[in-house]
């Protein structure tokens, strides 16, 4: 992925010192980046790996999933705490993770430490048990369930080698 933005880069760096513009600026570096992409696009099966575009749109997905669920738990924790009454019953549950690997134990468990609403309190040795705190067991723990599940399958998507 590294070797194919590197490429990119100077594909762009060739078509802005090659071509015959005495104003060229960052419109026309961008503009070679572009034919760049296309360029690497049309060549990227003989890397041997996948489309570095591919894994940037997987990341951005992530990035909206956390900021979508992020602002999901913010509301509830929000009308959970502005009833005049607080009646939550936080507890511990355990959930086993499919995820592999340091990288995404640690993406998950940031992502979910991150959320309002739940914290993760430890990771088992083997790096495959959760052991989550939410704030309101009876309520939160299916849409937090529904969270994890999306969290994974992004990190799944980004951190896939092929």
């Amino acid at each position: 992925m590294l070797t194919q933005f590197v490429l990119n880069l100077c594909i762009a760096a060739l078509w802005f010192l090659l071509k015959d513009d005495p104003e060229a600026g960052f419109s026309t570096f961008m503009a070679g980046f572009l034919v760049g992409i296309f360029i690497l696009y049309a060549m990227h099966r003989f890397f041997g790996t996948r489309f570095y575009l591919d894994r940037v749109l997987k990341i951005i997905r992530l990035i909206r999933i956390f900021i979508q669920e992020l602002l999901l738990s913010s509301v509830s924790v929000i009308q959970t705490v502005i009833q005049p009454k607080i009646n939550i019953t936080p507890g511990i549950f355990i959930y086993k993770t499919e995820l592999e690997g340091d990288y995404q134990v640690t993406a998950l468990a940031l992502l979910l430490t991150l959320t309002p609403g739940s914290v993760v309190m430890e990771v088992s040795e083997e790096g495959d048990v959760f052991y989550i705190h939410a704030m309101d067991l009876e309520e939160a723990k299916e849409s937090l369930l529904r969270s994890i599940g999306k969290f994974e399958q992004a990190i799944l998507e980004v951190t896939r080698n092929d």
